[in-house]
């Protein structure tokens, strides 16, 4: 009698059924979850792999040490990988640190209330805020008011405030994840909020904050339109001064003030020209850049690592 008025949904065949049902839901999701990820994995190869094949002709020392010319087979991209190379180190030592420490300050210490809730939501809405929105503030904002004029210091911080929404959010959500028990523990051990941030909440978050260097610094490395705006040059036969000297300091800052070229630009330069050879030029250097990107991102993956190798859950 007590079966006979059990539900239908609570009958033992029923729910072996629905059990049934929900694990083959979750093996055809993950099947095609597997399938779109090696389908684009596919895609971004074949896509290196044809600029690579392109750009072969053209790989070569000379390559990475020629100035860009009027002739395609003498053209190089020193002075574009060293502008690029300058430009992401300034925009790592301005948007690291900064976007870390807000975001420790809007998650440990900032109180909850409306004027918290209005810079969330404009740190959030940033994130998405074309680049070119950035290239036009950073023009009449570093350029022209604080006199940088068309140097790497204001492309490096042009891009720096391209990504420190993203750094920002990124870290917010590592720095979230850690269980609250951690700093629990801590402050019933007599830890101070600092104490807690600094020896248990950053080490555990490192990765994520490391992760969104990583997006961060693989969009500045790859924006055109800012540093156009800002007047970046597309032909360029010297290098920026050198950052090291021989005498005391024996380090010079001269080099934020030097004008620049990037690697985009360079590509954008190359392609816009009809010849074939140059168009080869800028395959090649597509790769480059998209190797510079890799080794960018394999190095901050290997930091993660040994950060998170460190830490015993």
């Amino acid at each position: 009698m007590a079966t006979a008025n059990v539900p239908d949904y609570l009958h033992p065949d029923s729910i072996r059924t629905g059990l049934s049902r929900r694990k083959m839901l979750d093996q055809v999701f993950v099947i095609v979850g597997l399938v779109l990820m090696f389908a684009c994995l596919g895609v971004l190869a074949v896509l290196f792999m044809n600029l690579v094949l392109d750009g072969s002709e053209r790989f070569g020392w000379d390559f990475f040490t020629n100035f860009p010319s009027r002739r395609a087979e003498r053209a190089g991209i020193l002075g574009a990988w060293v502008g690029t190379s300058l430009i992401m180190l300034v925009t790592a030592f301005c948007a690291v640190p900064v976007g870390v420490a807000a975001a420790i300050y809007l998650e440990e210490y900032a109180p909850k209330n409306w004027f918290t809730a209005i810079i969330e939501i404009n740190v959030t809405n940033l994130a998405g805020v074309p680049s070119i929105v950035y290239g036009l503030l950073a023009l009449g904002l570093f350029v022209y008011q604080f006199g940088l004029g068309q140097s790497i210091a204001a492309a490096g911080l042009t891009l720096a405030l391209l990504i420190l929404p993203i750094v920002i959010v990124a870290t917010r959500e590592s720095i979230r994840a850690v269980p609250k028990s951690i700093r629990e523990a801590a402050y019933g051990l007599g830890a101070t909020r600092w104490e807690v941030t600094k020896d248990h909440v950053l080490p555990y978050s490192t990765g994520g904050i490391l992760t969104g260097m990583i997006l961060g610094l693989s969009r500045a490395i790859g924006e055109t339109a800012p540093i156009i705006t800002i007047g970046a040059l597309s032909f360029i036969a010297f290098l920026p001064s050198s950052p090291i000297t021989s005498e005391f300091p024996f380090i010079s800052f001269q080099w934020l003030n030097d004008p620049f070229t990037a690697m985009p630009i360079q590509m954008f330069n190359w392609v816009s020209r009809p010849d074939q050879a140059f168009q080869a030029n800028a395959a090649a250097a597509g790769a480059i850049l998209l190797g510079m990107t890799l080794l960018m991102n394999a190095v901050a993956i290997w930091i993660r690592y040994r950060f998170r190798k460190k830490i015993n859950w």
